[in-house]
């Protein structure tokens, strides 16, 4: 009897530690001493010692029923959680399914933290219904202790062991050894693989992440061995052409400098939206910043006997990545920029102190600072000097700027120069189109970049369409004189009107020429969406 009334009560507390959450199972099970529960004195003096003795020991025996029962059920749990599959997973992405994410062979329900995340709800979206360790690898400062334990707190399950993504691609097919791509990266197109990171992400630091670097490729990417590479120089009539390996181009001088690099098509979506245009649906993420090392291709051209010439002449660049009939892709840039050692253009081995990705080029690729992406030839394969530039499709047909009344019916692509330095740019990246902000103060951020060295020396922004204009803080490294080849990222903070429950935010830059953007898509449209740089604008709703 007594000891049925000292295990009774015991065992309703442990059926309402049935619905504690699992972080307080861990607890409970703990060995640590100071969680020990504390034993009561055993004091057997006294006339009723022998009652008392055995009331006090019936009360043990039942916190230690209870505390054996409790145990049972943490190991009975961690023996069996809950299974769930990749597929899943996936379907839990949104706040109305819920947000889920893995670690590991973990699963986490995550929704109750999404607002309370440090980066802010978008960062932990871009996550949702897939693993984290892509963007753990990101910001490696969640990879601490109090980070996992926080995350621990929302285990639901576990993945099934059997459920591996199998390959659905087959051997013969070209795409099959592409690189495995970083999942926040919004894809434009699989095959070949294009893609942009989001904007929340672009402008989180001035070098841009190796993993979510923009990638415009427009064949299938080689893989190809450092051991075996080499990079074909023609020499001039006369001279001997090269052979270099990797070790070869690393007796070169090396030499270091932070580029942006900027696809043609960047922004392209906003020309389709005003007339249907034929390419990849860039946003504004066609853009990216990283800090390249390499041998200057002008160091390298000299030791193969080229000077410059008095006649006009053109550096081709043959990648070694190529279509079904074995046509590479290729390019050209005018041999003065080539040969000009203040234009700094590399025979790249690194990109932000590591070997170059293979998505960005390994083993080599071509940098030409202030100059369009399509000119920074990848897996480079092959350079030669000519009398002409390139005849490659991509330099005679394409990445060219025509006028808005020019159709494919009438294209004359003989009749326009080769895209080489881009016009001025800028775009917003925070708050993003169609977000809601709070009323008070928004904080507006984005980029700014002009092409051929010219320097960013003003960012305008407008909360009210243009009517009226606030002056942006310019971040990021200081720009040299005609050397400014990376971008000038920029932010401001504005209070919101008083009463506006939408803001229509527009930004524009100006360059050291005083270039300026125009204001609308309209007098810069063209048939192949290039060279779309009008005013950003994004539009977003103001809640109290």
């Amino acid at each position: 009897m007594l000891l049925h009334r000292a295990v009774i009560p015991c065992l309703r507390q442990a059926c309402r530690l049935q619905s504690v959450p699992s972080r307080l199972c861990i607890r409970a099970c703990s060995t640590n001493d100071s969680l020990q529960p504390q034993c009561p004195s055993l004091d057997f003096s006294g006339a009723n010692s022998s009652t008392r003795g055995w009331r006090v020991m019936g009360t043990l025996l039942g916190l230690g029923a209870v505390l054996a029962y409790h145990d049972h059920r943490c190991r009975a749990a961690e023996k069996s959680p809950r299974i769930y599959t990749r597929e899943e997973v996936k379907s839990h992405s949104s706040l109305e399914t819920r947000i889920w994410v893995t670690l590991g062979c973990e699963v986490f329900d995550v929704t109750e933290f999404v607002d309370l995340h440090p980066g802010g709800p978008s960062k932990l979206m871009l996550a949702a219904g897939g693993p984290l360790e892509p963007f753990w690898a990101l910001y490696a400062v969640h990879d601490q202790a109090h980070v996992r334990e926080i995350l621990a707190q929302y285990k639901v399950g576990e993945l099934s062991p059997e459920d591996k993504a199998p390959s659905t691609l087959k051997t013969s097919d070209p795409y099959a050894d592409d690189p495995v791509r970083h999942p926040a990266l919004k894809v434009n197109s699989q095959r070949p693989f294009n893609a942009e990171p989001p904007p929340e992400l672009l402008t989180e630091n001035y070098i841009t992440p190796n993993p979510i670097f923009f990638t415009r490729n427009h064949l299938p990417v080689p893989n190809l061995e450092p051991e075996t590479y080499r990079l074909h120089v023609v020499g001039p009539p006369g001279c001997q052409s090269l052979s270099l390996s990797l070790d070869d181009l690393y007796q070169f001088p090396k030499h270091e400098v932070t580029v942006t690099l900027q696809c043609a098509g960047n922004r392209r979506s906003e020309m389709t939206q005003f007339k249907e245009v034929k390419g990849l649906e860039w946003n504004a993420g066609a853009i990216s910043t990283a800090r390249w090392a390499g041998a200057r291709l002008c160091d390298v051209l000299a030791k193969a006997g080229h000077q410059l010439r008095e006649t006009e002449a053109h550096v081709c660049f043959e990648g070694l990545d190529s279509d079904p009939t074995g046509t590479a892709y290729g390019a050209s840039i005018p041999l003065a920029r080539a040969m000009d050692p203040e234009a700094e253009v590399l025979l790249a081995y690194e990109m932000n102190g590591q070997p170059l990705p293979r998505d960005h080029g390994f083993p080599v690729r071509v940098v030409v600072p202030g100059v369009v992406g399509a000119r920074h030839v990848k897996w480079l394969g092959k350079v030669s000097v000519e009398r002409e530039e390139s005849y490659s499709h991509w330099q005679r047909r394409d990445y060219k700027g025509f006028s808005p009344s020019v159709d494919w019916d009438t294209v004359d692509f003989d009749s326009a120069p080769s895209i080489q330095e881009l016009p001025v740019q800028s775009a917003i990246t925070e708050p993003k189109d169609g977000e809601t902000v709070r009323s008070g103060e928004v904080t507006i951020k984005g980029y700014a970049w002009s092409g051929g060295g010219r320097a960013i020396v003003r960012v305008d922004v407008s909360l009210d369409g243009g009517l009226t204009w606030q002056v942006a803080e310019l971040d990021g490294e200081e720009q040299r004189p005609r050397k400014a080849w990376a971008w000038r990222l920029w932010q401001l903070q504005a209070p919101v009107p008083a009463g506006k429950k939408e803001l229509n935010i527009v930004c524009k830059a100006v360059d050291d020429s005083y270039n300026v953007q125009p204001d609308s898509v309209a007098p810069i449209w063209n048939l192949r969406g290039v060279l779309s740089n009008a005013w950003h604008r994004v539009h977003v709703r103001v809640t109290p």
